[in-house]
């Protein structure tokens, strides 16, 4: 019996576990911090041996092989003695590819693939596609490929997961942009976390399809300098494409397999130039898969975004609240302001992953009335905007945020959670910050 050890006790973790033990496994769990009770309580029914707490080595270093959750880096103790012992040390998704029965359409990029991922699914089920959600997103893929008979995957995909695959290969890949975030996973090197990213397509083949964005200098950049096997679907908003998809006036057209599709951008429910391409990434997918364009047309104007994307919470005395806490990154911040159409009191700050500023002063410049720091160190945010907006204010709370917030903002102008950061510092996660926020609103 083969031996599987987990490291992470987290969703991907617990995951894994049911489906090596499905799979005839001998399974062990290991996570150094505390695993929640309520997976304690599905492996234990489950009968899967597990620690947290801690990894007891000669527990860990006899496996056979190793799935480790994405947010373990290759720095950790325990992962470097693993590599030295040439034991194979895998991502979750590479483990449960061996056990999927369905296809995978895997979608990467540094912004955008939560919403890109959404979409596709929404336009894949209102197909009639009988197909599961996973990956950063949801469920766990190893938990569906154990418990579930979906004909498809959509899988949302990090680099992290993608720096643990070996033979994986979705039948569509989709990167919807590429931007520095990460950075110290990847010894601040921009064009390591690029090959990370480009993973998705090293084991297509030419049954296989690579939708991009072709504005994305980074992407093409890549593209000139590398062979790829799977067949490539471009899009792009600033020039027309003979294949792929483009902007047409007022119109969003894909040109796939010979065969046209069109629709009025207005009639898309998702707004902001960045969805435009969310949407020409999803409703290419789409298109591959045979989905009948009537229902494409109605599945884009009626889909719902994600939450604390773009969100809008409330309009109090005449001023919008908008949580954007999954802009995580500097990019993601520079389509929020970039979105905006009023003076904005913006809310920024958290853990700084290596963070360039200066890609935002023009926005700040032009958009930006006064800026609210959330974080516990703010010194670079200070250093790069104390000389551009009037106002600068740091707080250490999400009450605190926002009640400064509604204080500065006047009738007519926004307020704007939108970190660029991580959340660590402060909140558990980007989830628990956006949260916060629209509970901080809805008591003011």
């Amino acid at each position: 019996m083969k031996r599987l050890v987990i490291l992470g006790g987290g969703e991907s973790g617990v995951g894994t576990a049911i489906l090596g033990k499905r799979q005839g496994y001998d399974v062990f769990l290991s996570d150094f911090g505390k695993i929640k009770n309520t997976y304690k309580e599905v492996l234990l029914l489950n009968q899967i041996k597990f620690e947290d707490g801690g990894h007891t080595e000669d527990k860990v270093l006899n496996a056979d092989i190793v799935m480790k959750s994405p947010g373990i880096p290759d720095k950790a103790d325990i992962v470097k003695k693993l590599l030295k012992k040439k034991i194979p040390v895998i991502s979750e998704i590479e483990f449960a590819s061996k056990y999927a029965k369905g296809k995978t359409i895997g979608i990467t990029g540094s912004n955008g693939k939560t919403t890109t991922t959404m979409l596709t699914h929404w336009l894949l089920r209102s197909g009639g596609l009988n197909a599961g959600i996973g990956g950063n997103i949801g469920k766990s893929f190893a938990w569906q490929v154990a418990e579930d008979n979906y004909d498809y995957y959509v899988l949302e995909l990090s680099s992290f997961q993608l720096d643990g695959i070996v033979k994986y290969a979705p039948h569509i890949a989709v990167i919807t942009n590429i931007s520095p975030d990460h950075l110290d996973r990847y010894d601040y090197k921009y064009e390591k976390y690029i090959d990370a990213k480009f993973r998705i397509t090293m084991n297509q083949t030419k049954d296989d399809y690579l939708i991009y964005d072709a504005d994305d200098e980074a992407i093409v950049n890549w593209l000139k300098n590398n062979k790829i096997k799977a067949q490539s679907i471009p899009f792009s908003i600033t020039r027309m494409l003979k294949k792929g998809a483009y902007l047409k006036d007022t119109q969003m057209e894909i040109n796939i397999n010979e065969e046209e599709f069109i629709i009025e951008t207005g009639d898309i429910s998702l707004e902001g130039k960045h969805n435009l391409k969310n949407a020409m990434a999803a409703a290419s997918v789409a298109r591959l898969m045979q989905i009948r364009k009537a229902t494409i047309r109605e599945s884009l104007t009626n889909f719902q975004g994600v939450e604390h994307r773009l969100e809008k919470v409330l309009k109090i005395a005449n001023v919008q609240y908008i949580n954007d806490s999954k802009a995580t990154n500097v990019n993601a911040t520079f389509y929020a302001l970039d979105s905006m159409t009023s003076q904005t009191v913006w809310i920024v700050g958290g853990v700084d992953k290596g963070n360039d500023y200066s890609e935002l002063m023009p926005l700040v410049r032009e958009k930006v009335k006064a800026i609210v720091c959330l974080g516990v160190d703010n010194r670079k945010i200070i250093d790069a905007f104390g000389n551009v907006v009037d106002m600068m204010v740091e707080v250490d709370n999400m009450t605190d945020a926002v009640r400064t917030s509604q204080k500065l903002a006047e009738r007519g102008e926004t307020v704007l959670l939108s970190p660029a950061c991580a959340s660590f510092d402060l909140f558990e996660n980007y989830e628990d910050r956006g949260k916060q926020f629209k509970n901080a609103v809805q008591n003011l």
